[in-house]
């Protein structure tokens, strides 16, 4: 313990902490923050108007990610962003500070002029100081606080693994709706920072290491939806998922 200690007020220890905030801003803008929004299979774009389907991914009141069809523009582009997850959340200093809740609150806006049904899938992982993943680091620590599951969000369970969840909504989105948070809060386990293993050294003796010194964490956001016409078999051709759509209440349910 006295080493540890010692380990956490040294130059180093800043250093690795600095990294690890440092990680988070840096490949949240390669991969972290990447809403790759999908609508409908070629099979049924061709039933809808592309121009009147959009999605924005919402994070703390602000628009972070969206992809909208430019219906202005004839050449048939898509009016499209990728923003950073997670980049206002260090306090002023800079710092990460391990166990601490900070507001990480998501939720999905249907920035286009047709309803929708949508899905969001979350990952989340660790990778070194060169974007590599971590398969030996656990994503458990990363722990991403969902909210409103079960009732206005609806999770995949089949669909779970270690580092990733699937959530439908639960209800139609209409356009400009904005649904309800699919998350509050975002803490990084504070074990991470007892989490050892021993190597050995060139002279033999034997080191402690500490395994998550260096590393950095990632958080992805996934965001698909479909048009409410067609929803179900929309849904099963796009998704490959059997839901179960009641268009009088506008409803969706997992079979």
């Amino acid at each position: 313990m006295k080493k540890f200690r010692k380990f956490i007020q040294s130059p180093a220890a800043t250093v690795a902490a600095f990294v690890l905030a440092a990680g988070l801003l840096l490949f949240s803008s390669v991969g972290g923050a990447r809403a790759a929004l999908t609508y409908f299979s070629e099979t049924y774009a061709t039933r809808v108007q592309l121009f009147d389907i959009g999605v924005t991914l919402v994070e703390n009141g602000e628009d972070i990610s969206w992809r909208n069809y430019d219906y202005e523009d004839a050449d048939g582009t898509w009016d499209e962003n990728t923003g950073v997850l997670v980049g206002h959340m260090l306090d002023e200093d800079g710092k990460l500070i391990l166990g601490k809740p900070y507001t990480e609150e998501l939720s999905i806006r249907n920035s286009g002029t047709i309803n929708h049904y949508a899905r969001v899938t979350v990952y989340k992982y660790w990778v070194d100081e060169n974007g590599a993943k971590r398969q030996d680091l656990d994503p458990g620590y990363i722990d991403l606080h969902l909210v409103n599951i079960g009732t206005d969000w609806l999770e995949d369970e089949s669909a779970r693994t270690v580092e990733r969840t699937v959530l439908y909504y639960s209800h139609l989105l209409n356009s400009t709706e904005v649904s309800a948070l699919f998350a509050d809060k975002l803490t990084i386990n504070g074990e991470v920072a007892y989490v050892t293993s021993q190597t050995t050294a060139a002279d033999g003796s034997t080191v402690t290491v500490y395994d998550y010194d260096g590393a950095q964490f990632i958080i992805e956001a996934k965001v698909d939806a479909v048009q409410e016409n067609n929803a179900a078999a929309a849904a099963l051709s796009a998704w490959g998922e059997q839901v179960t759509i009641d268009e009088d209440a506008g409803v969706l349910s997992l079979n």
